[in-house]
């Protein structure tokens, strides 16, 4: 009966949500193989591929080694069964048409300084996705598998307006960069989850062209986790996003509330934040009942600086600076169009897009520093 339910269900929904929900599919097949894969169980990689699928690999004798998935599955057979082994998986993208479907994962092995990009084709059978064949190719890589979030906003208008705004996009790239650069994981998640509105992108600015066209990047954009979907405990810093957008839906949202401060009271994290992307600190309060900013030095966009008599600004649900003053935060800025950055413990706070990549680096550093001081 309740297989008859859902399929009726399927039938009436719009084809948006049938695609998520075969994407989410999808994504579930390539999950069995990373859990697999990463904690030595031959069950959950053989549930991810069809009996007869093949892995297209490489070794030091040829440069095509075909591998049936029964032997490869045999590779994790081992004492260790359910332990982890020191290989981290994610999924980078998912490419899917009808009942086929293209798909690309990351796995790290930290300790030995490689990456591995595997690539999948998935096909829909018996009404169950799974993998038929594998691809894989290796680089050394710095990356370590210490992870960063970002919190970004759904709001693609200022307030009940119909005056656009979005998440800046510079201020998404010079910091994402920045990590990436040191060799950290960024995952992004909004109020809402899937794709964000972007804002104030210049093709003309190398860095931002060479993002916009990365397919892989703008996928996390066009896909950014729920809260409900985002586990707090494997992150080191939130850094929260600006743009017009941030003043919206973000700073009220009580589940990114609770992410950010579970990584900062239990992981002992960072809480960051640059330009508007201060607005979603304001709320945010510790333990004790205490604001998190009372008694600390926060940078953020001044309220002098907005366009007080534009239409836009009769949209704001608040100040920034009036805000974080009222509950007895200390605001810090510069005048012009320059980089300025706060440290106060574990806050770390930027005034505009040009402090976006000096804020990651201070949170790299603070980082660094914490391991040093172990």
């Amino acid at each position: 009966m309740k297989k008859i339910i859902y399929f009726i269900a399927l039938l009436f929904l719009p084809d948006c949500l049938l695609a998520q929900t075969e994407e989410a599919s999808v994504k579930k097949c390539i999950e069995n193989y990373i859990d697999g894969t990463s904690y030595n169980k031959p069950d959950s990689i053989e549930k991810a591929f069809y009996p007869e699928a093949n892995l297209f690999l490489s070794n030091k004798d040829k440069d095509l080694w075909i591998v049936p998935v029964s032997e490869y599955a045999k590779w994790f057979k081992t004492n260790n069964q359910g332990q982890f082994n020191g290989r981290i998986g994610r999924i980078v993208s998912v490419d899917l048409y009808n009942n086929i479907a293209l798909a690309k994962a990351e796995i790290i092995i930290p300790e030995k300084k490689v990456e591995f990009i595997d690539l999948f084709l998935l096909k829909k059978i018996q009404g169950e996705w799974k993998i038929i064949s594998k691809t894989a190719s290796s680089l050394s890589s710095n990356k370590s598998g210490q992870r960063i979030l970002f919190i970004v906003s759904n709001a693609h208008y200022y307030g009940k307006s119909t005056i656009a705004t979005g998440n800046s996009f510079s201020e998404i790239v010079n910091a994402y960069d920045t990590f990436k650069t040191a060799g950290y994981t960024v995952d992004f998640v909004s109020p809402e989850g899937g794709s964000i509105p972007l804002a104030y992108i210049n093709t003309s600015d190398t860095l931002q062209k060479q993002y916009l066209f990365d397919p892989d990047f703008m996928y996390a954009l066009k896909n950014t986790k729920k809260p409900e979907d985002t586990d707090s405990k494997n992150y080191k810093a939130v850094y929260y996003v600006g743009g017009g957008a941030a003043m919206y839906d973000v700073p009220e949202n009580k589940q990114i509330q609770t992410i950010a401060l579970k990584v900062y009271e239990e992981n002992k994290g960072i809480i960051s934040s640059v330009c508007h992307g201060t607005a979603g600190i304001i709320n945010l309060k510790t333990n004790d009942g205490k604001y998190l900013v009372a008694g600390k030095k926060i940078s953020g966009y001044p309220d002098s600086f907005e366009k007080q008599d534009g239409e836009y600004f009769k949209y704001f649900p608040f100040l920034i600076q009036k805000t974080i003053e009222e509950r007895g935060g200390t605001f810090k800025f510069s005048n012009g169009e320059v980089s300025h950055i706060e440290t106060d413990g574990r806050i770390i706070t930027g005034q505009n897009f040009q402090s976006s990549s000096g804020v990651a680096l201070k949170i790299i550093e603070l980082i660094n520093s914490t391991k040093t001081s172990k």
